[in-house]
């Protein structure tokens, strides 16, 4: 094995020559109070959905939510970081929002190789995110990956 590509698997991160069709990763993260509001600044998204607690009780979730945005979010950590890792470019992402997730759940988002465009250095990736079993998060994203060569 190269030395590049004993730096890139110490990066947690895969060329597009190691990649195959089925390979799969995942990244968990517990929502706390202080990720929703730091959200909501840095997004400027403060819907009162997920800042007014007397508001969103009022709505048929019953309390606050966490944005969708922010638990998508780490549907691209799960990518840059793990599969297929470091140097990653997204190009594209498709996402349906099935549940809602709520401050204290964890969140796990998990990507797994569908195709691969050798020719175009591209892969196609089934994205879900999960609380416990309930599916809060599905889709697929298309991203632009580094080749050894």
């Amino acid at each position: 094995m190269d030395d590049t590509r004993r730096l890139r698997v110490s990066d947690g991160g895969y060329f597009l020559e190691d990649l195959s069709v089925g390979m799969s990763a995942s990244y968990a993260r517990t929502v706390t109070e202080a990720d929703l509001v730091l959200f909501a600044g840095i997004s400027g998204d403060h819907n009162p959905i997920h800042m007014d607690e007397r508001y969103a009780a009022k709505t048929h979730f019953g309390g606050r939510i966490v944005h969708g945005m922010l638990s998508a979010s780490f549907l691209s950590t799960a990518i840059a970081s793990k599969l297929p890792g470091p140097g990653t470019i997204y190009l594209k992402q498709n996402l349906t929002f099935r549940a809602p997730v709520r401050i204290g759940d964890t969140v796990e988002a998990q990507v797994t190789v569908m195709d691969i465009i050798r020719e175009k250095a591209r892969v196609v990736l089934k994205t879900v995110c999960q609380v416990d079993d309930t599916v809060v998060i599905d889709g697929d994203a298309l991203v632009m990956v580094p080749a050894r060569s």
